[in-house]
């Protein structure tokens, strides 16, 4: 086995003790100054997820000394400067440019400049463009600093009522149903609450899913967080997946919060007495999904067990 020497990015925090633009360093309250100026290095600066007011003020320094802003929109991201009068320039960095402008935004911060790079709402690297970049500029030992502010994924976590002390983030799930199907059963055990975003023209869908694949779990809809029709919906999946089968899909933003699974106290016999009663008269797959909403125990927990009872290992189901 080879080691890979780890390489030392020398963080900007802690060079200077005040900067009037960006405020004192040693106490972790603003980057360090270079003659009035960001030191060099890429930072992370999380912007609002809609109520404009949600910027730190941390951020707004930032944005404000920067060489040059990279964007995911430009044109999303000059609503925020231009209200809060930043005039530092921007540039665009997403999906479809990213490979073309990586090197050049990289050849800037080694090149001693300040370069934020921003997503459309939120904390940049959480399902958008960003992961590259800052791996390329570590790869440089060049700095990478969080300027950590708003999230969708934290604040739908905190407003959905369910456990907060392990969770997952599962980011979008596939569009199409069979994908999406077997995404979630790959979850279905993960013993965490799990977070979600969703597009809302595909929201009844995906909860009709959740329910049919996770089982009655407790979970929230968190929609237009922040905004002015923020919305937090409750119920068990399957109420959920009946008010918006109902309804029909929703406007603007969706963060789904499902609740861990529950730790059933079920023998062991009394399980392998269940799946094989239902496989005398189901195939696998059927029996399995029989039997885990019967007991309220993942599926793919079942179906793995009812393989075995046949003594067919991985074998292909009937």
């Amino acid at each position: 086995m080879t080691r890979n020497r780890a390489k030392e990015t020398r963080s900007p925090v802690g060079r200077s003790k005040q900067n009037p633009r960006t405020g004192p360093a040693r106490d972790g309250s603003g980057p360090a100054a270079r003659d009035g100026n960001l030191a060099p290095g890429l930072y992370l600066v999380a912007t609002p997820i809609g109520n404009l007011r949600d910027i730190t003020l941390r951020a707004l320094d930032v944005l404000g000394a920067a060489d040059v802003i990279a964007c995911e929109d430009t044109r999303v991201t000059a609503r925020l400067l231009t209200t809060y009068a930043v005039t530092t320039p921007t540039i665009p960095y997403h999906d479809h440019n990213a490979a073309r402008a990586r090197p050049a935004i990289v050849k800037r911060v080694a090149e001693g400049q300040a370069v934020a790079l921003v997503s459309d709402a939120g904390t940049p690297l959480i399902s958008d463009p960003g992961l590259k970049l800052v791996r390329a500029c570590a790869e440089e030992g060049l700095a990478v600093v969080a300027i950590p502010g708003a999230s969708a994924m934290l604040a739908g976590l905190a407003v959905a009522g369910l456990p907060t002390d392990r969770f997952l983030f599962a980011g979008f799930l596939p569009a199409k149903s069979a994908g999406r199907r077997r995404a979630l059963e790959d979850l279905a055990g993960v013993p965490a609450t799990l977070v979600f975003y969703e597009a809302a023209n595909r929201l009844p869908a995906a909860l009709a899913d959740m329910a049919d694949v996770l089982g009655p779990r407790p979970a929230a809809v968190a929609r237009e967080l922040t905004k002015l029709y923020e919305e937090i919906a409750r119920g068990d999946l399957a109420e959920l997946a009946a008010r918006y089968a109902e309804a029909g899909p929703p406007k603007g933003e969706v963060v789904v919060v499902v609740g861990p699974p529950e730790v059933a106290e079920i023998a062991g016999e009394v399980v392998d007495k269940r799946l094989t009663a239902a496989l005398m008269r189901l195939s696998v797959r059927d029996a399995s999904s029989e039997v885990a909403d019967e007991l309220g125990l993942p599926r793919r927990q079942l179906y793995e067990r009812a393989l075995q009872l046949l003594g067919r290992g991985g074998d292909k189901a009937r």
